[in-house]
């Protein structure tokens, strides 16, 4: 069942000559108990993506679909009514919070603003909360200036659990926080997602993380999607010239194998694509048709992987020689 939906999302910023095309036509879904993580370069649109899911950043174009119902357009009662299903964790749990509330205040306010439960039932389900994300009682009256990156972060969660949603966007969650937290922090909401049978929208840049959490992967360049498929066939068998080269780049026995894959220079300016598939200009795979058409998300070999390139991976040369 798809339980969110993203159809043809487009985002700009700035007035022209210099908008900055951010979102190109995206098209996304994640499915009710799905972990799908986005993953790709800093300025790829992800951060935007997600604001856009959460209808906190309008869409230029496109539809956002939750359950079945297009709420694109949904405004006051009704887009609060929404937005109790589908909550967010941000990168830097510092500038989530509130630094006047308590941690007990911090959790239990999402239940104040959507006028359920009264005061004590508030406060004894914000402690039963916590409790279930590793803090202490002692913890409940304390400011956040008073707790670590880690403890920040497990507030954040509950914070965002509080009024019980089907979909958690993750922004980053574990990227401010050092190894041994970020470990602690990922197993705490694979637990958590497991036992409330949560979807996952988790973006990053950390393939690493990717290959511990996701069920598919989606890969995202300058405002597109490139490609999309399982874990497995995403770190396995990468078809996208984008994904191989990240694979590369990253640590892990889920490298592609072959030549290792260096690309040259930065990505272009989104103020100005190149013509056609905005990644030939760094590709070593690119035919002159590259330049005249931009690829489509369709199907390319077995399984259920879909790639927009003209000349995928495996579909003829294979690294750069």
């Amino acid at each position: 069942m798809k339980l969110l939906e993203l159809r043809g999302i487009r985002v700009g910023f700035g007035n022209a000559p210099q908008r900055v095309q951010a979102l190109r036509g995206v098209d996304l879904d994640i499915a009710a108990g799905e972990v799908l993580a986005l993953v790709g370069e800093s300025g790829s649109g992800k951060s935007t993506l997600a604001r856009v899911a959460m209808r906190l950043q309008h869409a230029d174009e496109g539809q956002v679909i939750y359950g079945g119902t297009d709420v694109t357009g949904l405004k006051g009662a009704r887009l609060r009514v929404m937005r109790q299903r589908i909550q967010m964790v941000f990168q830097d749990p510092h500038s989530s919070l509130d630094a006047r509330m308590t941690v007990a205040q911090a959790v239990e306010e999402p239940l104040a603003i959507h006028r359920i439960f009264r005061r004590a039932e508030r406060r004894a389900r914000a402690a039963d909360l916590l409790r279930k994300v590793g803090m202490s009682p002692g913890h409940d009256d304390k400011l956040p200036g008073s707790l670590s990156g880690g403890q920040l972060q497990r507030v954040a969660i509950a914070r965002s659990l509080i009024l019980s949603p089907a979909l958690l966007v993750c922004d980053e969650p574990v990227s401010a926080l050092d190894l041994s937290v970020q470990a602690q922090v990922l197993n705490l909401l694979l637990d958590l997602q497991e036992e409330r049978a949560l979807a996952l929208f988790f973006i990053t840049h950390d393939l690493s993380v990717v290959s511990e959490i996701a069920d598919r992967i989606a890969v995202m360049y300058l405002g597109r999607i490139v490609e999309i498929g399982t874990r497995r066939d995403m770190l396995t068998n990468p078809r996208h010239p984008y994904t191989v080269a990240l694979l590369s780049a990253a640590s892990g026995a889920w490298k592609p194998a072959g030549a290792e894959v260096v690309l040259d220079g930065d990505p272009p300016s989104p103020i100005n694509p190149p013509s056609g598939c905005a990644f030939r200009s760094r590709c070593w795979r690119a035919l002159p048709i590259c330049a005249e058409v931009d690829p489509v998300l369709s199907g390319a070999g077995t399984g259920a992987t879909h790639v927009a390139c003209h000349d995928p991976v495996g579909a003829g040369r294979t690294h750069p020689t």
